[in-house]
């Protein structure tokens, strides 16, 4: 019987010791980081599904490796969708959890629908130049499309 209260005890002492916590910022109707010509605004577009960008730091022991941010948490779920320029109908949110003297994280995620802009989407589409980002390993980590000066400009840097 005391080997089970034992158990029981430290299940629950682990489970009250893992402190974590989700907090509904801001809803919004429209959210952007980039600067939009408004005049032009009935020529976009609603996209067809929601996206999601977050920016984390890490907690070690008690000490954070730094502060997230909400601007780069809405670059992140924008710059997910070819011609995006904003998002629509969003929430920002808050999350965390923490392991007391272990480990921890500290987001922001921000959700939302994005708002295309067809004629940034043409634009990218017609570029011939693409920069692929490689890991360390090797692994495709995304690509880009670019205009002839500044895949030169890239070249000219790498040395190629």
């Amino acid at each position: 019987m005391t080997k089970k209260f034992m158990f029981f005890a430290f299940i629950v002492l682990l489970s009250v010791s893992v402190v974590g916590c989700a907090t509904r910022l801001v809803d919004f109707t429209i959210i952007s980081t980039k600067n939009i010509d408004l005049a032009r605004g009935a020529d976009f577009k609603r996209g067809p599904a929601r996206v999601q960008g977050q920016d984390t730091v890490h907690i070690i022991i008690i000490i954070p490796t730094g502060t997230p941010n909400i601007k780069t948490a809405i670059d992140r779920a924008i710059q997910s969708v070819p011609g995006a320029v904003a998002l629509l109908d969003g929430v920002v949110t808050a999350k965390g959890w923490w392991i007391p003297y272990i480990y921890g994280q500290s987001s922001y995620v921000v959700e939302g629908t994005p708002l295309i802009d067809p004629k940034l989407v043409m634009a990218k589409l017609q570029s011939n130049f693409i920069i692929s980002r490689l890991n360390k390993k090797g692994d495709l980590i995304g690509t880009q499309y670019v205009s002839k000066t500044e895949y030169d400009s890239i070249k000219k840097k790498v040395g190629i």
